[in-house]
């Protein structure tokens, strides 16, 4: 069982608006708590309320869970903020949280999309020794050359050995523009050294080495879960397979993985909702809620 209270708190001179979950018998509460960074633009309710079942859920099991609207998004006061400057938001949330469940000593930081991406950033950045633990859920790791490639992968290569394709594009059924999408695409995802900053491109760069850092340098532990049916996912594993500093990062043994098989983005269907609710209650009873979660630099 659990009870809900919304809370308004401060975010430099801005009111954020969100909603705690806790369990309703207080012996029951874990010291380690949940907040859900939202992937935008989206609000803390969540696609078809997805994070309100999930925080229902999570404090169901003991782990009081706050969801919130970032500053300009929902009901939250300020400017949009991009995916990579939420590092205020996030602090304001975790002192929120610790504020009203005083009994709570580490947060997980429960990321969706650019969510799971801004969390990453935020470790990285802020060395937050509240942090205990990290779940991210299909990180947005996006490059124009990286969805290129998974697209060639996964959609457009199935295409292309396709001889109904073909004949529909040899016979004038397919329009040009379609076509001329089609072949830009095969183009960019065969094209080498996409890992390197094109032009106009260092934010973009930045930030996805940002994510890396702190999935490296995170000494707690990691949950990356991965939607089978989902292209973000599909993008982020194709990038991370490719890099080295990915690879030996997501090697370590603090870190679990978890593939969604069948899902899409935001867990539409009920059976796939609940099996990544199942496993995250299950990652979050191996955590310990630590002092500080950092590992010794290796720079």
């Amino acid at each position: 069982m659990f009870e809900e209270q919304p809370l308004v708190f401060d975010c430099a001179g801005d009111r954020l608006l969100g909603v705690l979950s806790r369990p309703q018998a207080a012996a029951q509460a874990s010291q380690l708590a949940v907040l859900v960074v939202v992937g935008g633009p989206q609000y803390r309710a969540g696609s078809h309320r997805q994070f309100v079942q999930l925080a229902r859920a999570l404090a169901s099991a003991g782990h009081s869970c706050l969801r919130f609207d970032v500053r300009g998004m929902g009901d939250s006061t300020g400017e949009p903020r991009h995916f990579e400057n939420l590092d205020e938001d996030l602090r304001a949330a975790i002192d929120a949280l610790m504020q009203h469940a005083p009994h709570v000593r580490g947060v997980a930081l429960a990321g969706l999309c650019d969510g799971a991406s801004a969390a990453l950033m935020y470790v990285e950045r802020q060395r937050d020794s509240r942090v205990a633990a990290l779940c991210l859920l299909n990180p947005w790791l996006r490059s124009e050359e990286g969805l290129a490639r998974a697209q060639l992968k996964h959609y457009y290569w199935q295409r292309a050995l396709s001889p109904e394709f073909w004949r529909k594009a040899l016979s004038g059924g397919l329009s040009r523009s379609a076509l001329s999408g089609f072949l830009q695409t095969m183009g960019k995802g065969l094209k080498r050294g996409s890992g390197q900053r094109q032009e106009g491109s260092n934010a973009g760069a930045d930030f996805k080495e940002t994510m890396r850092s702190g999935c490296a340098r995170f000494g707690g532990p990691i949950l990356v879960a991965l939607s089978e049916s989902d292209l973000t996912a599909r993008e982020f594993a194709e990038q991370a397979a490719s890099d080295p500093g990915w690879l030996q990062a997501l090697a370590r043994g603090s870190v679990q993985k978890l593939h969604l098989a069948d899902a899409d983005h935001t867990l539409s269907t009920a059976e796939h909702r609940v099996t990544f609710e199942e496993a995250l209650i299950g990652f979050l009873r191996g955590c310990t809620a630590q002092t500080s979660p950092w590992a010794t630099p290796s720079r």
